[in-house]
């Protein structure tokens, strides 16, 4: 009988009864690293295509003329100025997330209800900025498929390919910061609502977390690409 006994411990305990969560990660946590592993490959393709087109055209748009206005204050006179103010304040948006999954640990409800509401803001004016630089170049000339009139033959390709890619990517970044805005109002209610003070855990706070941070060194690696080299 006590053979018997100890057999089955050993089948409960065995290599093949689960063991521990892989890297000792929530479920839910563990399948969000996946989808952002994947994310990042398409980013990446999308950036690596960028780099190849740019480095294989010897025409191709200075950063510093293209991206110098101030939508609504000037027109030309201020490179690079907007779009430091726009990663600056995704940047601080990516600090009040930090501080409300801190809070969350902490079980700080009130806290985690005014980080949220911060990091919102944070990610609608960006949006607004990317508007209104959209619309700016836009009216200079910049959309896909066209390009401004002043670019002769031989820059006109290089442009076209600049112009092409840059509304397809920022684009495609403006999607993932518009669906992490989502979320976080949906995070944002939950947590007025007591769910995760009825759940005993703060977990989907740090999901959400995970996702925008994502979303942050992505914009840090687009304006890299197409602001300053």
């Amino acid at each position: 009988m006590s053979t018997t006994v100890s057999k089955l411990d050993e089948i409960k305990t065995g290599p093949w009864n689960g063991g521990v969560s892989p890297l000792n990660a929530e479920y839910g946590k563990l399948m969000m690293w996946f989808f952002l592993l994947s994310d990042a490959f398409t980013f990446s393709a999308l950036l690596i295509y960028y780099g190849a087109q740019r480095f294989s055209n010897l025409s191709w748009p200075d950063p510093d003329t293209v991206f110098q206005s101030v939508p609504g204050v000037a027109d030309h006179g201020y490179p690079l100025v907007f779009v430091g103010i726009m990663t600056f304040i995704l940047i601080m948006s990516s600090v009040t997330m930090v501080l409300a999954v801190s809070a969350g640990h902490n079980g700080q409800k009130k806290q985690v209800i005014n980080y949220l509401i911060l990091t919102i803001i944070g990610g609608f004016i960006f949006l607004g900025c990317q508007a209104a630089e959209w619309t700016h170049l836009h009216h200079e000339g910049y959309w896909w498929g066209s390009i401004p009139e002043h670019y002769n033959a031989a820059e006109s390709v290089g442009a076209q390919q600049f112009a092409n890619l840059f509304f397809t990517i920022t684009g495609f970044h403006g999607f993932h910061v518009f669906s992490g805005i989502i979320l976080n109002i949906v995070i944002l209610f939950m947590t007025m609502g007591n769910v995760f003070e009825k759940r005993g855990t703060y977990i989907m706070v740090e999901k959400v977390g995970l996702y925008w941070h994502f979303v942050d060194l992505v914009w840090v690696f687009v304006f890299t690409f197409f602001y300053l080299v």
